[in-house]
């Protein structure tokens, strides 16, 4: 079944206030499109939990902090409409710019603290870009639930902290990040790979899942960076933004696993931005 797409705020009112009159709750799975497995399985969780569904696609400029990279990224609405299809959601937004932040749009929403390390530190205004239109989008299509995925771990924590400080009466779930056969996370960043840059890129969650079986076994983040770095970069990898672990609930800075953590990476393959992040064991 082929979803509406629905382009204005006040049909889409029209229609979530509909359902909320019958008793049914609703779920939302924000993306900016160019869909993947990893979006797909948001929406599967979405239709497990809620009577509704809503997929939102918006590449929301005010998240990038480079012209380049936003014109630069994959827009395939009629790809990712018929992606959703065996899904039977019931509803595709897609808004535009005039939608989201009409003339005289003058707010901004900020979420301290979280925001200031990983992707904050080497993005500025990227997370008050994403607290901002997911706070929107949140208001606009009436959510109950909403479904992030851990891999964009940082920015799941900013939305949780979001929605419990500004009381907006939404769960904010978070879902396993999804993988291809080589361990690479699944990103749409990925389709800006070359073939041969995209079969190198998977040498990041090996580094990384060696380190943290490591870093489980009670061994500190600094011993382990020069192997990994000297190996990142023998795969093909540029520069490297971060590579640290940092706790799962405050994104404090770790040497030892001492605290519930995960080791996080944002790295540079062929000019593209990969990130990534995965569970590290207690240390034994």
């Amino acid at each position: 079944m082929t979803a509406p797409i629905i382009r204005t705020r006040q049909e889409l009112r029209e229609m979530t206030n509909a359902w909320h009159r019958a008793g049914e709750t609703i779920g939302v799975v924000p993306t900016m499109g160019a869909l993947h497995d990893g979006h797909l399985s948001l929406v599967a969780r979405a239709k497990e939990m809620s009577a509704r569904v809503i997929v939102t696609i918006f590449v929301n400029p005010k998240q990038f902090n480079n012209p380049d990279d936003l014109a630069n990224y994959p827009r395939t609405e009629h790809e990712d409409a018929r992606k959703l299809e065996r899904f039977e959601v019931d509803a595709i937004y897609v808004p535009d710019g005039a939608q989201m932040y009409p003339d005289g749009f003058a707010t901004n929403i900020s979420v301290s603290g979280l925001t200031d390390v990983l992707c904050g530190a080497h993005r500025a205004g990227h997370f008050d870009g994403v607290a901002t239109v997911v706070t929107k989008l949140f208001t606009q299509t009436a959510a109950d639930f909403a479904f992030f995925g851990e891999k964009d771990f940082q920015q799941l924590q900013v939305v949780r902290r979001l929605a419990q400080d500004l009381d907006l009466g939404v769960e904010v779930v978070g879902c396993p990040t999804i993988r291809e056969m080589d361990g690479l996370a699944m990103s749409s960043r990925n389709l800006m790979l070359s073939d041969q840059a995209r079969s190198r890129a998977s040498a990041l969650n090996e580094v990384m899942e060696e380190m943290a079986d490591a870093l489980g076994q009670g061994a500190a983040i600094a011993d382990l960076l020069p192997d990994a770095q000297a190996r990142l970069a023998a795969a093909g990898f540029g520069d490297i933004d971060y590579l640290e672990m940092r706790s799962n609930d405050t994104l404090t800075l770790l040497e030892r696993a001492t605290a519930p953590a995960r080791l996080f990476a944002a790295v540079f393959m062929a000019g593209v931005r990969l990130i990534d992040n995965i569970d590290v064991p207690l240390a034994r």
